[in-house]
């Protein structure tokens, strides 16, 4: 619930029109949303509730699903109604003009009581492919009856482009009420269905963020929200577009969404992954530090997104330089520096080693180039033990060498590798407080072939944060926790040796 709520506040902020809370009849989740709802503050947007048009031979008064919204105490209805001949015979199993007169008495009966109805025709397009006429017919009902906007829904998600934009041109032509949008992902095509419609004349989209949805999901707002205002430039055109500058919260607000549906963000997604303006090949990077546009369609930061350099063994001097520059560390491309680092980096490669986005081993290993002590937190010994009994332990020890010390960290954790973390964290803080603040955000393990032919060994790839800056570390090693601790030292040690740098 409380994840919900964030959302339509951050939904609100980007300046969303509509937000569709959820269908009152189906759960009682939704039920609660609506209560809970009413507390939250909103600038831009207003709620919707979901239903459908009333059951086959039930009184309208008697209609769980529209008594529903009307229970929910919103604004905005959003009522969907079969416009397939098919869907009506076969599914709801009544005429096509008891259908008809469905769909008009549910719409009456909720604008009756003060509500504006956006109006979902389901299976559309199938519907109009199959039957025209009665598809349009339903449109006209809905239309008479008093709907706002009839949205056309490409339920199946089966038509392409050039079917959707000449049927949106053909109801525009009939329909005088505004035309909306509501495609599906089946064909990967929900997205060019949409702006398809858009250029065709409608003048209303229903998406999600991260294109979440049944099956394949949704249109996704956040490839159309940008492609629209910053390509197609129809916020010139449509004032209640959010303005260029609400875009800039478009990445925080999909990674949050992400986080909040435990379906994680592709780092391919378009304009706010990982990879989206992200550069590995040598060549790219060499040219987009000279000139953005070279590599990249928008600037990133429009969308909140930013450049990343991968380093690689394509990737050359270009990227080594770029991260230096990043850390404050002014150094020309022919200095020898670089080109040291970047042949350790090649040898660690071949080892094993796979540098994607992992900024603080990159940046560790310039800083030992250029002379400083990249060894500052040495580990002596360290072990983990795992005890499965009448009373579970996972504990880890790790003793350190620091200052000419020696100093003992013990920790009990969820895991093996969380203890390894804890002890570190119980080791070191108390000497070095600076690193108080950092946080492990993320944590990955892939199975590789060793490179020397040994036999499996594994890559850890572990991301931090200390509140300010986010960093990755990686490590290999046949020994899984190993590398893990590998990992987790090489973050700890990027992060006091960049503290010392002012970075």
């Amino acid at each position: 619930m409380e994840e919900k709520l964030k959302i339509v506040e951050k939904l609100d902020e980007l300046g969303v029109d509509y937000i569709e809370g959820g269908w009152p009849a189906s759960n009682p989740k939704d039920t609660e949303f609506f209560k809970k709802v009413k507390e939250v503050s909103l600038k831009n947007s207003k709620i919707a509730a979901f239903g459908s048009t009333a059951r086959v031979n039930t009184q309208l008064h008697l209609d769980q699903s529209l008594n529903s919204i009307l229970e929910s105490d919103v604004s905005v209805a959003v009522l969907f109604g079969k416009s397939w001949s098919l869907h009506v015979e076969k599914v709801l199993k009544c005429s096509l003009e008891d259908n008809l007169e469905i769909v008009y008495n549910s719409i009456k009966y909720l604008r009756e009581h003060g509500l504006t109805v956006i109006f979902d025709a389901e299976h559309f397009f199938d519907g109009y492919l199959d039957y025209p006429d009665y598809a349009l017919r339903v449109l006209k009902a809905a239309e008479e009856a008093g709907a706002e906007t009839i949205v056309l829904a490409d339920t199946n998600g089966g038509n392409i482009f050039t079917t959707i934009m000449k049927i949106v041109q053909n109801v525009k032509s009939q329909i005088k009420t505004m035309i909306g949008i509501h495609t599906h992902n089946d064909s990967g095509l929900a997205v060019a269905n949409t702006l398809a419609a858009v250029e065709a004349g409608a003048r209303h989209i229903q998406g999600t963020i991260n294109g979440l949805g049944e099956r394949c999901g949704n249109a996704d707002l956040v490839q159309i929200l940008p492609t629209l205002i910053l390509k197609m430039k129809y916020n010139a055109l449509r004032t209640n577009l959010p303005p260029e500058e609400k875009l800039k919260k478009l990445r925080s607000i999909a990674t949050y969404i992400a986080e909040a549906s435990s379906i994680p963000l592709s780092p391919y997604h378009p304009y706010v992954g990982e990879y989206a303006f992200s550069h590995k090949g040598g060549v790219h990077i060499d040219a987009v530090m000279k000139e953005k546009r070279a590599y990249e369609h928008i600037d990133p930061s429009l969308v909140g997104n930013l450049t990343r350099y991968v380093v690689s063994d394509q990737a050359g001097r270009a990227a080594i330089l770029q991260e230096a520059l990043e850390m404050g560390l002014k150094l020309s491309k022919d200095d020898p520096v670089i080109t040291k680092a970047l042949n350790e980096i090649k040898n660690m490669e071949a080892e094993g080693y796979r540098f994607d986005n992992a900024t603080g081993t990159i940046r560790l290993t310039i800083l030992k180039c250029l002379g400083y002590d990249v060894d500052k937190l040495k580990v002596v010994s360290w072990r983990t033990v795992v005890e499965r009994g009448p009373t579970d332990r996972i504990e880890a020890i790790v003793t350190f060498q620091l200052n000419g010390d020696i100093v003992h960290g013990v920790g009990n954790g969820v895991g093996p590798v969380h203890a390894l973390d804890l002890a570190i964290r119980n080791a070191l803080l108390r000497r070095l407080p600076q690193l108080e603040n950092v946080k492990l955000v993320n944590y990955k393990v892939s199975v590789v072939d060793a490179a020397n032919g040994t036999g499996a060994a594994v890559r850890v790839f572990i991301e931090f944060t200390d509140g300010m800056r986010d960093w990755a570390c990686t490590a290999y090693s046949r020994n899984i926790l190993e590398a893990s601790l590998k990992a987790l030292i090489d973050g700890y040690t990027y992060k006091l040796l960049t503290y010392h740098l002012g970075k």
